[in-house]
């Protein structure tokens, strides 16, 4: 997992402990990690979105990660995006796949299933980077 061109992670969540721990394991495995506590402020952040992917919480307050699923969607980004959720919700778990999420995983997430997820989708934004 330490392709220099498609190892970004982001990380949108507005828990920062959640965001914390994410980013030591991350970094840990070798990955380059961005954190966000808002939607918004990952759009402001990051505009382009070319590359790497991103582990996105679906409940937020302001933007929900489902809308900027949505945005995403609509302005053609092909980075990979993990959804997570707390919520067993099946309607909003279907929803986030139409948006464009590449997976969905319940929170908790162990260690081993993140990283084998995250590899994943890192594989696939090199693939789409081509």
């Amino acid at each position: 997992m330490d392709n220099p061109k498609a190892s970004v992670v982001h990380v949108v969540d507005d828990d920062e402990a959640v965001r914390d721990s994410t980013r030591a394991l991350l970094e840990s495995h070798g990955l380059e990690v961005r954190v966000y506590p808002s939607a918004t402020e990952f759009l402001v952040a990051s505009p382009n979105h070319s590359k790497g992917c991103v582990l996105l919480d679906l409940h937020m307050p302001g933007m929900s990660g489902l809308e900027l699923l949505e945005t995403l969607q609509a302005r053609g980004s092909k980075i990979p995006i993990i959804a997570m959720t707390g919520r067993g919700d099946t309607t909003l778990k279907a929803r986030a796949v139409r948006a464009g999420a590449v997976t969905l995983l319940d929170k908790p997430v162990t260690q081993s299933t993140l990283l084998d997820t995250l590899a994943r989708a890192l594989a696939q934004a090199e693939f789409r980077a081509v």
